[in-house]
């Protein structure tokens, strides 16, 4: 009964991967850039924080768009790829990490995070933080 359990468990895990997988394959058509916060202290996604993208524009950043990371510490529709747009810059996220972590009554080293980053061609970009209150890290993603 014991394996017949653990066999359901990784089933379960990797339908789980499968569905997510396709999900983020499906977003990618439709948009150029995506992220994801990862909170490193607990484990866990970090949903509900305020994520702001920017352009660089004449040595000035433009907001671009602005949205909160979902359950799932993710925001994956950044940058439409409608009418064969062209996105090449130089680009900002800002992550509002503090509130985040003041809504666990914690306080953080760090307010925001910040991560530049530049989009060269039409490929999809994937731009995620590992995140605690004390530290972060970020990577390109695929």
């Amino acid at each position: 009964m014991k394996i017949n359990m653990v066999k359901a468990a990784a089933l379960g895990g990797v339908l789980a991967m499968s569905a997510t997988a396709s999900y983020a394959a499906a977003d990618q058509e439709s948009y150029q850039l995506s992220s994801h916060i990862l909170d490193i202290s607990t484990g866990k996604p970090a949903p509900n924080v305020n994520v702001k993208l920017m352009m660089q524009d004449g040595g000035k950043w433009k907001v671009l768009n602005e949205q909160k990371t979902d359950n799932n510490g993710r925001i994956g529709n950044f940058l439409p790829n409608a009418d064969n747009a062209d996105h090449k810059g130089t680009y900002k996220l800002l992550f509002e990490t503090k509130p985040y972590f003041m809504n666990q009554g914690l306080e953080t080293f760090y307010p925001y995070v910040e991560v530049n980053f530049n989009i060269e061609d039409n490929n999809h970009y994937h731009v995620p933080i590992t995140l605690s209150a004390y530290g972060y890290s970020t990577y390109r993603g695929s």
